[in-house]
C-alpha cells in the first residue's frame, strides 16, 4: 500500500484528524478501523497509522513510530529549470521529475514557450497551474515513497531566473547542439547541487543561451539524439544519479 501524505505537526498522545484528501483514499481503498497505514508529513518524517474513525469526509488516526527517514532523498540537490511547455507535458514534467528525484522544480517562461503564464493578465490561471502541479508532486511522492516533497518555485521568465540568486556553482543548459557533453562535465565533477536547465518546445534560442552563459551555465549535449522537452528532463536527472550515484540510480528503477 502506498504511503499518504499527511501535513504536520504531529502528535502521538492523542488522535490526529485526517485530511478530506486522505480520508476519501482510505475509503476508495476499503481501510477499515484498526487497520494500519503509512504516512509522511513531506519534511521527512514518516509514522504509522491506525485508523480510528472514517466518516463523510473526515477521519482519525493515532500515530506511532513517528521518526525521520529521508534514505530516498540523494545528498546533493537537483533543480530542474524547466521551460513551459503546452498541453499536459508539463504535468508529466513535474510529475517524472518527482519520481526520479528531483528536489526543486522552476518552471520558466521562455521565448519559444507555447504556454504564457508570466504576463499580469494570466496571474489567476498561473496560480491554478501552481496548485495542479502542486498535487502532482504529492501525488508522485506517494506513488513513488519520497517524505520529502519537491520544492515548486514560482512561474517565472528565463531572464528573472537568471538574475535569482543564490545558484549552484554547477548549472548546466541542455542544447541538442552544444558540443560539450553532459557526462564528460558530471565525471569531472564533485557530486555537488546542480542546475538542470531544459527549453520549451523547440529549445532555448540562441539569445537565451548566450544569457545563460554569461552567468555561468555551460551549455551541454544529452548525446547524438534530439529529445524532446518532456524527456530531456528526465533523462538529465537519471544521467546525474547514473554518474554520481549508481547506488541511488539502481533504487529508482
Amino acid at each position: 500500500m502506498p504511503q499518504f501524505y499527511l501535513p504536520g505537526p504531529w502528535e502521538s498522545q492523542k488522535p490526529t484528524t485526517l485530511s478530506p484528501e486522505v480520508a476519501h483514499h482510505l475509503r476508495v481503498r476499503r481501510i477499515q478501523p484498526g487497520e494500519s497505514f503509512s504516512v509522511f508529513d513531506g519534511k521527512g518524517q514518516i509514522a504509522k497509522a491506525e485508523l480510528l474513525s472514517l466518516s463523510g469526509k473526515s477521519g482519525s488516526a493515532q500515530l506511532s513510530e513517528i521518526h525521520t527517514d529521508i534514505h530516498r532523498e540523494t545528498p546533493y540537490a537537483i533543480t530542474l529549470a524547466q521551460g513551459l511547455a503546452g498541453g499536459d507535458k508539463m504535468d508529466w514534467i513535474v510529475e517524472k521529475a518527482v519520481e526520479t528525484g528531483a528536489q526543486n522544480i522552476a518552471p520558466l517562461q521562455c521565448e519559444r514557450s507555447i504556454l504564457k503564464l508570466t504576463r499580469s493578465s494570466d496571474q489567476d490561471r498561473a496560480q491554478k497551474r501552481q496548485i495542479h502541479w502542486q498535487g502532482i508532486i504529492q501525488a508522485a511522492c506517494e506513488q513513488c515513497d519520497r517524505t520529502v516533497l519537491a520544492e515548486l518555485e514560482p512561474i517565472q521568465t528565463f531572464e528573472a531566473y537568471l538574475k535569482a540568486n543564490p545558484k549552484p556553482a554547477l548549472k548546466l543548459l541542455l542544447s541538442p547542439d552544444a558540443t560539450k557533453s553532459m557526462y564528460a562535465v558530471l565525471m569531472e565533477s564533485e557530486p555537488q547541487d546542480i542546475v538542470l536547465m531544459i527549453g520549451p518546445e523547440g529549445g532555448h534560442s540562441p539569445e537565451e543561451e548566450a544569457q545563460a552563459e554569461a552567468v555561468g551555465y555551460q551549455i551541454v549535449s544529452l548525446g547524438e539524439r534530439v529529445l524532446r522537452t518532456e524527456t530531456a528532463g528526465v533523462v538529465a536527472i537519471t544521467a546525474v544519479h547514473s554518474v554520481w550515484n549508481p547506488e541511488m540510480q539502481n533504487r529508482l528503477k
